[in-house]
């Protein structure tokens, strides 16, 4: 079973895992710019939106080349809608394509998207092979149009197609084509753990990379993360050569490693810490010369992008005014702004206060 990329990468492996709201382009790329980790996904994108043509949904795919290895995640039900958006995919010229089982949140859950799978491994089973489906096809040399995919989101690909990987990001010749790896992202349960006999029936559908978020659905993200739970699945992860990510809790560089080598995994993936600090992987203490030009740069390619409300960026911007004097101040500033030019007003000002 093809496992691409994820064999190249030197162990152990620690990258950015996959969050909603967070881990948009212009994220990715600030953190690939300050601290690149070994591997970085983007936030999950719905099947049934793109395969009914909502091209909105696509920006959200948008990536540089320095985030390479960079892969896409994909949540849903509808099997027909995965095969598609994985056809899509691989068009993009991504590296690898994550199915999403684990999104704890009650309007996806609900839907039997999300973790929701855990209690449904039928179609859990179904997905998994639909993706699969779509890689091959696409290898083979399948059309966007010959998978189906819908005319909005081709016609939205073709006239956007730098902002895929840079100039050279989309596929446009068969002789390019090529398998690429599908992983899944999961948590240790619904109501309960279940995590050894769910990570059992992942594998026996073909999952040869797997990341598991050490809380139930239940849990949401209360209490704490069960890395002896963890340390079970990497164990069988290891017995059925299954590369193996935990996820959950890591507040830093040093305990990435610790968790890592204690618990037996091949990495894991950093999800919250990562929020104001890019530099997370780097394992570095920014000074505050380097988090205000952070903020300038994530400011500008932001709305270089131009495709999100300014008021998404105001959480990034709250994170990263945290932990020296004066941050308060500038936080409630940055509140306000309505544009780009006000944040760096807000930093100029501030700047000059502190010479």
């Amino acid at each position: 079973m093809n496992r691409g990329f994820w064999d190249n990468l030197k162990k152990p492996i620690i990258g950015l895992a996959p969050m909603d709201g967070v881990t948009d382009p212009a994220f990715r790329y600030m953190v690939a710019s300050v601290s690149k980790p070994a591997v970085m996904f983007t936030e999950f994108v719905n099947v049934e939106g793109l395969a009914r043509g909502v091209e909105k949904m696509l920006p959200a795919f948008f990536y540089s080349a320095k985030e390479r290895p960079v892969v896409a995640q994909l949540f849903g039900t509808e099997t027909d809608s995965f095969y598609k958006a994985a056809v899509m995919l691989c068009y993009l010229g991504f590296d690898g394509i994550d199915i999403n089982m684990g999104c704890p949140v009650s309007k996806i859950a609900s839907k039997g998207a999300g973790a929701a799978l855990i209690k449904n491994p039928k179609l859990a089973k179904k997905i998994i092979k639909s993706v699969y489906k779509g890689i091959n096809d696409f290898a083979n040399g399948i059309s966007l149009e010959n998978a189906g995919v819908h005319e909005n989101i081709i016609s939205f690909v073709k006239k956007n197609k730098d902002m895929f990987g840079g100039k050279n990001g989309v596929v446009a010749k068969n002789s390019d084509r090529k398998l690429i790896p599908l992983s899944v992202k999961t948590r240790i349960g619904y109501d309960e753990i279940c995590a050894e006999q769910w990570a059992k029936l992942l594998i026996s559908f073909g999952v040869k990379t797997l990341t598991m978020h050490g809380r139930t659905l239940k849990q949401l993200y209360s209490g704490e993360a069960n890395w002896e739970v963890l340390g079970n699945v990497a164990k069988i992860c290891k017995e059925n050569d299954v590369m193996f990510f935990a996820n959950g809790d890591i507040s830093s560089l040093e305990d990435a490693h610790e968790k890592i080598k204690k618990y037996g995994c091949d990495g894991v993936l950093i999800g919250r810490a990562t929020n104001g600090n890019p530099w997370f992987f780097e394992g570095k203490e920014p000074s505050l010369e380097d988090r205000l030009n952070v903020i300038k740069k994530h400011v500008k390619y932001f709305e270089k992008l131009s495709y999100l409300p300014f008021q998404t960026l105001k959480k990034h911007l709250a994170w990263y005014t945290k932990g020296f004097d004066g941050a308060k101040e500038m936080r409630m500033s940055f509140m306000q702004a309505q544009s780009g030019k006000d944040v760096y007003d807000v930093i100029d000002e501030f700047s000059r206060k502190i010479k």
